[in-house]
């Protein structure tokens, strides 16, 4: 029996920064997932996945990944889209320092 479909968001890397990005309902690409399309349709993820995989001059490495409807947006369910919203880890740069700042 197939799992039942659980909520989605498309996500990639930035091609030139390297950087987390997430596909908003109008098309751009966040770096902030609580600004991401929170996908609930299987048939629609899959579409907007093909889209997101189809900006090749913008992006690499698109997938879906599993998130939640969280009060300021999506929220990730899994330690790993959990990392990437904080953005690179090997030095204090760019979603690391902001967030170093607000501590």
């Amino acid at each position: 029996m197939p799992r039942a479909f659980t909520p989605k968001v498309v996500t990639a890397n930035a091609l030139l920064e390297g950087d987390a990005v997430w596909l908003t309902e109008d098309n751009r690409w966040t770096r902030d997932m609580r600004e991401a399309e929170l996908i609930t349709d299987e048939a629609h993820a899959d579409l907007r996945l093909l889209e997101g995989q189809a900006r090749v001059d913008e992006i690499a490495g698109a997938y879906l990944a599993d998130a939640k409807a969280g009060p300021e947006g999506p929220e990730p369910t899994h330690f790993r889209e959990d990392f990437r919203t904080r953005g690179p880890s090997n030095y204090d740069h760019g979603k690391q320092a902001d967030h170093a700042s607000r501590a």
